[in-house]
Formats: structure tokens, sequence, C-alpha cells
């Protein structure tokens, strides 16, 4: 599904945010990288997508490896969901999922949000599967902090991508709020079947949702376990 290979990322002030990553993710699994702040994570899931251009390595999405001649066709395949949600304020909840479908859709038209009636009930569906149907036609900066992320989520699933990338999803929610978060997640990673590589911070979630954790430090990848392993011992690795 996700193959990385030896991929280093340096900045072009000469700082080195990834030294040789190597790790493979499977179809349908739900991974989560756990690492202090400037650890890389960012970077990483950035790195898959084509947000950043690596610096040496490979990445493989679906068996095709990411360049500039495959990034539109990667990109269709991945989602993202930010940490700071990346709304438009002044935008009803419907039609910030519907950017969702700019880059596959007519860019005339997408630029006054004149989409078709099929993607519009496609955003209708998202929205219902991250239970915010009756806020649809609500302007995103009425809404919560938890709502504008769900919204952040539909925007990422309504392209029904293989891969959805979460970057701090629940960084800026409160435990409750989080929680909720991360079990919509992982519903769309079981009844979608959508491979999920997740950034977080909390420990006690990435064990409870995540089917792997793997913990990055200084960007290096210095373990890759199944979440019923980690114990006290790798996350002294970690926050140590």
């Amino acid at each position: 599904m996700l193959e990385i290979n030896d991929l280093t990322k340096t900045f072009a002030n000469g700082t080195p945010a990834l030294k040789g990553v190597n790790l493979k993710i499977n179809k349908g699994e739900f991974v989560s990288i756990l690492g202090r702040s400037g650890s890389g994570k960012t970077t990483l899931l950035r790195s898959i997508n084509g947000l950043e251009t690596a610096s040496g390595g490979e990445i493989y999405l679906d068996n095709k490896q990411v360049n500039l001649e495959t990034i539109n066709e990667v990109q269709n395949k991945t989602g993202m969901i930010f940490q700071e949600f990346n709304l438009v304020n002044n935008l009803s909840a419907i039609n910030n999922v519907l950017t969702g479908l700019l880059s596959s859709s007519n860019k005339f038209l997408s630029l006054f949000y004149l989409f078709s009636k099929d993607q519009k009930i496609d955003a209708l569906k998202s929205l219902e599967t991250v239970g915010l149907l009756e806020k649809s036609y609500n302007r995103s900066d009425e809404l919560s902090g938890g709502q504008r992320q769900r919204v952040g989520i539909a925007r990422a699933i309504i392209k029904k991508p293989l891969l959805l990338l979460a970057d701090e999803p629940v960084a800026s929610l409160d435990p409750k709020a989080a929680d909720l978060i991360l079990s919509l997640l992982k519903k769309i990673n079981k009844e979608y079947g959508t491979t999920i590589l997740c950034n977080l911070h909390q420990v006690d979630l990435a064990k409870k949702y995540s089917d792997r954790v793997v913990g990055l430090v200084d960007g290096k990848v210095i373990f890759n376990e199944k979440s019923n392993d980690i114990d006290k011992n790798y996350l002294e690795k970690i926050y140590a």
C-alpha cells in the first residue's frame, strides 16, 4: 500500500528533518506516529502526498512511485486532515467539504462553487458520516473546534481516498472531543477499509485506536511495533 525507503529531507536553511526513514503501511491499517514537536512527523506526512519535496529516498503509494509525474494521481488517492482544520471561515460546512474535490473538478466552475448535484450529494453523505448533516449549511466559524475538525475529515474523505493522512488532528481539542475524532477515524478505517497514518502526541489514543505505533526521534524511526506491545521502555525512547 505505502512503502517509504530511506527518505530524507533537508530544508533550504540546512536543517535536516528526515534522516533515512523506512516504513511500510499495509492496506487497511491504522498506524500512528508518536514523537515530540520537531521530530519530523509533519514533514513525513507532507512528503507522502507531495506537499513537501523529499531530498532523497523513495515513496511508493499503491505500487506507484511518488514523483512529479504521478503527484496528481497520488493526491487524488490521499486525503489530508490538518491540525488547524484549514477551513474557510465564511463558507458553509458543505462548501468546505466540496473544496476536497477541487483537484478533480472543472477549475472554472469550482471557482464559483458550481459543483454538480452528485458532488453535493457526496458532500452531504460525507457530513452524515461524521455526524454533522444538520450543520451542512452553517458557516464553519459557527462550529466548535471538534465540529470543525469533523468537517475537515468530511472534506478529506469525500473523494474516497485509499490513504488518509492525519497531522495532529486532535492537538487543539479537549480530551472528550479528541476521543470522538479518533473513534470517528477508526470507524472510517474499519467500515471503508481506508488506510490511516496519523501523527499524534497522545500516547493513550495511539495505543487505543492504532494497529501499530511508530516512534520518530530527530527524523529517524526508532521503533515500529504493534500498539499492544508499546510499553514504558518504548515511550522513554521518545520522551525521556
